[in-house]
């Protein structure tokens, strides 16, 4: 990493509630490289966490298509890590090998670009539509009318708010992962779908 990691327990008692929240979330794993990084700051920390924590555990966007757009964040921003954990995550949720590679391999969908959302590669129409949204919303972050037309068609409102504040989450997150190099991942290639 391109500085160092914080200690792996709390440096002051004022600390230890923070790093237990973190602790917590975690279960029943240790602390993580991100985590390491983040605690620097121990109130960046807890409220990354708590707003993490949220984006994961307190939504109702189905998992498939929640776990699909992270690792087209992941894909588009070469966030190593992000791709392997949540790539994983996407095919559990329901995403097929073949619609996970396609994620993975398909030409970045750009503000102005005409879009077919036609269920292919191993995508449903739906999942095109959401793979689309979070191409734009992370490539040139405007959104075409039709892409977000189409997303409400998927989504209600509740639900594309959700997605677009989980896009814009782990864009933050694997900007993050990248531009410290946590968990010294740079360089490395991401794990091919049937690595997962």
């Amino acid at each position: 990493m391109r500085v160092s990691y914080a200690p792996k327990e709390p440096p002051t008692e004022e600390d230890k509630s923070i790093y237990e929240r973190i602790a917590a979330r975690r279960a029943p794993r240790p602390l993580i490289p991100l985590d390491l990084a983040l605690l620097h700051n121990t109130s960046v920390a807890d409220g990354w966490n708590s707003f993490i924590g949220a984006i994961r555990t307190k939504t109702s966007v189905p998992d498939s298509l929640k776990e699909l757009a992270i690792a087209r964040v992941a894909v588009l921003n070469h966030a190593v890590h992000e791709w392997d954990v949540h790539a994983a995550l996407a095919l559990g949720g329901g995403i097929s090998k073949e619609g996970l590679e396609t994620a993975f391999t398909a030409e970045v969908v750009k503000k102005g670009d005409k879009v077919e959302f036609e269920g292919k590669g191993g995508l449903t129409r739906d999942q095109w539509v959401v793979l689309a949204y979070a191409d734009q919303m992370t490539v040139g972050v405007e959104v075409d009318d039709r892409v977000a037309g189409a997303l409400r068609e998927v989504l209600g409102d509740k639900q594309v708010v959700e997605l677009t504040a989980t896009i814009a989450a782990y864009n933050c997150v694997s900007r993050f992962l990248v531009a410290l190099d946590v968990g010294e991942c740079n360089g490395r290639a991401m794990k091919k779908v049937d690595e997962l």
